[in-house]
Formats: structure tokens, C-alpha cells, sequence
């Protein structure tokens, strides 16, 4: 494997180290963003990081942002990232996993699509008969499809902190109806682009996790990451049945090794066997490849 890059420390001000990716003020515009080889897990920040795995975000990141621009804004700026990140050296280290981006107000939420019943809106359905309080219905089994999409927005935790799942009423008290409107909206739109263009590759995209800003003029913008490994489920059609949790392209393999360990799931986590971290990589480079074919 690679060498892995845990975190960044670089000669410009760090304003953040998230869960994934280290940023950085650069100027009054724009942000450096640093994809690291970090991993989360149920919301923890694991010890070991995945090789590799920061490169493939950004390249996959790139690539969907470039191919749902005609949906929404991006925050990807068009500024080199030698125009603020001087030092060779440094832009070495980074070149693969920066991104320069613009500098925008976050909208608090996390905006959550669904197409299939797996994870923890599985074990809500179990529960409840409802995922996140949206209706769907009854007598579905695991993985099943839904009718339709559905958007399960939630709040965004601190690092250590746990999201949790919020109704589109509450959505709505946090942002105000047009602006919850249009994230769903938009959310939904991007979605099932992704998802046909997905399965002419023969993935199906089960869910997925979009961020937004807001720029200067109020105008909505697409942030952060978008249907990486990180936050999307990635299944190869082929291997898809339902009933079952299907092998993925994506973090789930880390999640399903943890829950064999009896951990609470909070701080600090377990590390991670060697051929743990080997099968993540690997699943996700396998990811970039497909999709991005």
C-alpha cells in the first residue's frame, strides 16, 4: 500500500480539522480543503488511516461535481493551488487530495437521500415501520428498494458527536421553508442522476450524504464531498440481493468489522487489523475505477 497521509500541517492558518479533511484559510474568498486518509466510523474518527483513500475522494468528488454542475453551484474554485499554497514542497504533499474551493456560509444540515433500506434506516424500519419518520411501506425486507427516493435530512454532530436524524418539519424551523425546499429538491435531483449513471456501471448507489452553503447573494451551493465511499453506498449490482446486507464499494466493510468487536462506538476507537485497512483501500480505489470509467 501507499503511504497514508493522517494530517496536515501546513504553512497556512488551519482553521479546522473535521472528521476527514484538514482546511485551511486561503484568503478572504476561499478555503483550502485537504482530503487526509482519515477514516469515521459511526461518527468516530478511527485510529489507523486508509491508504490512498483521501486521493480517490477528491478525484471523486471532482468528477460528481463536474457532472451535477448543471444542477447546482459548486464551491470548486477555479484558482490553482499554487496561486495559494507556495512552498513545492507542501503542494507535493497535497496535490492529489486539495481542493481550492470558495468560501461559503454552511447550511446546518446534512442532507441525506435514500434509496434503499439499509443501515440505520433498516434498523429504523425494524423498529418503527418508518425511516427517519418518513412513511414507506410495510412488509419491505433489507436492502429492498424504495417506492421512491426519500430525503432524511440530519443534524450536522462535532467531531466525537453523533448526527441524528431530523424531520423535514425541523428542517424547515432550522432553514426556513424555501431554502429546506430547495436542498430536498436539489438533493433528490442529484441523486437520481447519479444513481442511473451509476447503474449503466453496474453499482447501485443504495444512499447518500450531500452538504450545502449559501453564497454572498443567498444562492444554494454544493460543499464538501459528494457521493464518495465516505458518504454513499456503493453495491455491485451484480452481487445484489435483498435480504441481505450486500458487499459495497464503501466504508461498510470498516463498520461491519467494528461491530463484531463489541464497542460502544464512542472515543476512542479500535484500531484496525492490517488486512482491514488492505480491503478498504482496495474497495475503495475499486470504486473510483467503476464509476468513473
Amino acid at each position: 500500500m501507499t503511504a497514508a497521509l493522517y494530517e496536515t500541517h501546513l504553512s497556512l492558518p488551519l482553521l479546522h480539522r473535521g472528521k476527514v479533511r484538514d482546511l485551511y484559510d486561503a484568503g478572504p474568498d476561499h478555503l483550502l480543503v485537504v482530503t487526509t486518509d482519515r477514516l469515521s466510523a459511526f461518527d468516530c474518527v478511527l485510529p489507523d488511516p486508509i491508504p490512498g483513500k483521501g486521493r480517490v475522494l477528491n478525484a471523486m468528488s471532482r468528477f460528481w461535481f463536474a457532472q451535477t454542475a448543471d444542477i447546482v453551484a459548486n464551491h470548486v474554485s477555479e484558482r490553482p493551488l499554487a496561486s495559494v499554497l507556495a512552498d513545492p514542497a507542501e503542494r507535493a504533499l497535497v496535490a492529489e487530495r486539495a481542493m481550492v474551493v470558495r468560501r461559503l456560509r454552511p447550511v446546518p444540515i446534512e442532507a441525506i437521500v435514500r434509496g434503499y433500506l439499509a443501515g440505520s434506516a433498516w434498523k429504523d424500519y425494524q423498529r418503527t415501520g418508518r425511516v427517519a419518520g418518513a412513511p414507506v411501506p410495510a412488509g419491505l425486507s433489507e436492502a429492498a428498494v424504495l417506492p421512491e427516493p426519500i430525503f432524511t435530512p440530519s443534524t450536522k454532530a462535532a467531531v466525537g458527536a453523533h448526527d441524528e436524524n431530523i424531520s423535514f418539519a425541523q428542517a424547515e424551523a432550522l432553514l426556513g421553508p424555501a431554502l429546506a425546499a430547495a436542498v430536498r429538491d436539489i438533493s433528490l435531483r442529484i441523486y437520481k442522476r447519479a444513481a442511473a449513471l451509476a447503474q449503466r456501471h453496474g453499482v447501485i448507489i443504495a444512499d447518500t450524504k450531500f452538504e450545502f452553503g449559501t453564497d454572498a447573494e443567498g444562492r444554494l451551493v454544493l460543499i464538501d464531498e459528494v457521493l464518495t465511499p465516505d458518504s454513499s453506498r456503493f453495491w455491485p449490482e451484480a452481487s445484489y440481493r435483498i435480504g441481505m446486507s450486500p458487499p459495497s464499494y464503501d466504508k461498510q466493510y470498516v463498520r461491519d468489522y467494528l461491530e463484531t468487536l463489541g464497542w460502544d462506538k464512542r472515543p476512542p476507537a479500535p484500531p484496525l487489523p492490517s488486512e482491514v485497512l488492505a480491503q478498504t483501500a482496495a474497495r475503495y480505489e475499486e470504486a473510483l475505477r467503476v464509476l468513473t470509467a
